[in-house]
């Protein structure tokens, strides 16, 4: 019995848990859908509110935009108006014109028409005219022209005569004006030292006592630097120097820098002398070619012949009249190029040519002849355009000239050698020397004039034909040469040109 109260008493503590519980749910349940309930109250609410505050903004939008599409109507309704009014405007101006044009055309209709009946009225006055002339004159009409003609041709020809003469002097003198230009615009554009390098031909000591270890026990020392550099090496009271006699510069150069090394080195005898000479000269010969290179590098000259770059490198040790011969091949050939520019003649050949225009200076002591001559056909050999080899030939006038590139050659040669300072030698010493030629050539019997040319590198000598004839003309100029030879000094050679000429002159009385 307890067991089953005890049991009951549980079972009604769980109903009425149970229903308690039951009844807090329902309970919590009721205000949970309340508040929802609120909340959604309030979101419908909040979104009308939404809503309206949207569909006012859109409707002042609207209107905004309604009001602009308005205006822009009104706008394009006004701009349409104006062009419409313009185009009326146009409209009548085009009728007024159209109107004129019609009245100017009526105008001139009755102009032609007055015109063609004057025309037919001078031909009939002209016609008469024409009668009376030649019932007067005697003379038909093509007798009367070829009278007219004949007298206009010949004062015609006078006319062209002295115009062709105007037009000449007028030509001649823009010419000389324009050469001027050139050359003074050449000149300026091109700046250079104005001290010309020379070859080197003295070496220093050390002391005087280096003398007599050059000059060797009974002078062997010294034959033997002689025999291997080809130079003779004079010593004489010149305090500390020793002075180099040679025609060869490049084996000059060679000599100096082998004195140079033993100097240096102090071991002076014949076994260690051939040994310094040999290094002397692959050294002079690099120096050589990096000249020639650095030559047509400078003047952007491409494709020469190695061996054509050698002989422009040689003139580095080869000097005229003070003025380094390699320092004046590369004045020459941008003088040139300069000119030809102006002048629009070949520019590549001017410059290529004025490069190459003293090569024969390199082996003129190995080769007689015109230098200009011996670079010609040198240069002819290595394979140089024709037009190159007549530039390097005709520059001292060996032959005449056919080309504007030999011409210019020729001016750039003058202009490099003839600026101040190109040249140690002055104006006194050089017309000294042109004096002393031409003073050669007027000592001899049967010479009437003498003139030394081109630098004094040409002599030409008039003599009279009555005491120098033909024969005698060839003598004289071999005598003549062979005095220059034997009293006077210069560079290079001479040319001498003797000029006999007969003239028969009669007079009709």
């Amino acid at each position: 019995m307890e067991i089953a109260q005890l049991i009951v008493e549980n079972l009604l503590i769980i109903v009425v848990a149970f229903g308690l519980g039951y009844l807090f749910w329902q309970f919590r349940a009721s205000k949970q859908i309340k508040t929802a309930r609120e909340d959604a109250k309030r979101l419908l609410e909040e979104a009308e509110t939404k809503q309206r505050e949207l569909l006012l903004e859109g409707k002042d939008e609207v209107i905004k935009l309604r009001a602009a599409v308005e205006a822009e109507n009104r706008e394009r309704r006004n701009e349409l108006q104006r062009q419409e009014r313009r185009l009326q405007q146009k409209e009548e101006n085009l009728d007024r014109k159209i109107e004129g044009i019609e009245r100017r055309e009526r105008t001139l209709t009755n102009r032609e028409k007055e015109l063609d009946q004057a025309r037919q009225e001078l031909d009939t006055l002209r016609k008469q005219q024409l009668k009376e002339l030649e019932r007067i004159s005697g003379l038909t009409t093509s007798e009367a022209k070829d009278l007219l003609l004949k007298a206009i041709e010949a004062e015609v020809r006078q006319d062209v005569s002295r115009k062709i003469r105007e037009i000449e002097l007028e030509a001649k003198e823009e010419g000389d004006r324009r050469a001027r230009e050139i050359i003074a615009a050449a000149i300026q554009r091109y700046a250079a030292d104005q001290v010309a390098e020379t070859t080197v031909s003295v070496v220093p000591l050390p002391n005087d006592e280096m003398k007599g270890r050059i000059i060797g026990r009974e002078g062997r020392n010294i034959r033997a630097l002689e025999n291997a550099t080809g130079v003779d090496l004079i010593v004489d009271d010149t305090p500390e120097a020793v002075i180099l006699s040679g025609f060869d510069p490049v084996r000059r150069e060679v000599a100096r820098l082998a004195l140079t090394k033993l100097i240096l080195d102090g071991r002076i005898h014949p076994g260690r002398i051939e040994e310094v000479v040999n290094k002397a000269k692959q050294e002079v010969d690099a120096i050589i070619v990096q000249e020639g290179e650095q030559a047509c590098y400078q003047l952007g000259i491409h494709g020469i012949h190695p061996d054509l770059v050698k002989l422009v490198g040689r003139l580095k040790f080869r000097t005229s009249y003070g003025q380094n011969v390699l320092l004046n091949s590369i004045e020459t050939a941008q003088f040139a190029a300069m000119m030809a520019a102006e002048l629009g003649a070949d520019v590549k050949v001017a410059k290529r040519a004025g490069l190459l225009h003293d090569i024969g200076k390199a082996v003129d002591h190995e080769v007689e002849g015109p230098h200009a001559l011996i670079g010609a056909d040198i240069a002819k050999r290595l394979g140089e355009s024709p037009k190159v080899v007549h530039a390097i030939a005709a520059h001292h006038g060996e032959e005449e000239m056919q080309s504007v590139e030999a011409i210019l050659v020729q001016a750039g040669d003058a202009i490099s050698g003839a600026r101040p300072g190109a040249r140690r030698e002055t104006l006194e010493s050089y017309v000294k020397r042109l004096e002393a030629l031409e003073n050669v050539a007027n000592s001899f019997a049967g010479v009437e004039k003498s003139f030394a040319i081109q630098a004094g590198r040409e002599v030409r000598i008039i003599v009279k034909p009555e005491e120098v004839d033909d024969l005698s003309a060839v003598r004289l100029a071999r005598d003549i040469v062979k005095k220059i030879e034997e009293s006077l000094e210069y560079p290079g050679q001479i040319k001498v040109t003797v000029i006999r000429e007969t003239r028969a002159v009669d007079y009709a009385k």
